[in-house]
């Protein structure tokens, strides 16, 4: 099961990744980062990628309509990841679920013009999945 580094370089390896994050939604701090991140500041892209992590999980809006048990039991967040399209670039957040609180996220940056939005979501969930905290 690979940790942070090693899920970080997988990433990396998908068509288009420009940088990626594994970050704490709680306190916003980057555990760890690979490749570039927007304007050049992995903190502040750590940061400004919680506070949107923050608003979709502790939003009823976004909770799911037919009240699933995963969710009540609270094994399963609420929001399984977060898509966010510009002009040139994807930006993907995937929440990790963990044993202790599940607030980790994996950041992915994507062109848009070299990536593939599909690929790179089912990959970011299967990291997700595997990803080792500790």
């Amino acid at each position: 099961m690979p940790g942070i580094d090693e899920s970080l370089l997988e990433a990396m390896r998908l068509p288009g990744a420009r940088g990626a994050l594994v970050v704490d939604w709680i306190s916003g701090l980057a555990l760890g980062a690979v490749g570039e991140a927007p304007g050049d500041d992995p903190e502040a892209t750590a940061a400004e990628t919680a506070e949107l992590a923050r608003l979709a999980m502790e939003s009823g809006t976004l909770a799911p309509a037919d009240g699933a048990a995963s969710v009540l039991s609270g094994k399963e967040p609420p929001v399984q990841d977060l898509i966010l399209t510009t002009v040139d670039a994807y930006h993907l957040l995937r929440f990790v679920i963990t044993t202790f609180d599940s607030t980790v996220f994996l950041y992915l940056w994507l062109d848009r013009s070299e990536g593939n939005l599909a690929l790179a979501r089912i990959r970011l969930a299967e990291m997700a999945d595997r990803l080792v905290l500790g």
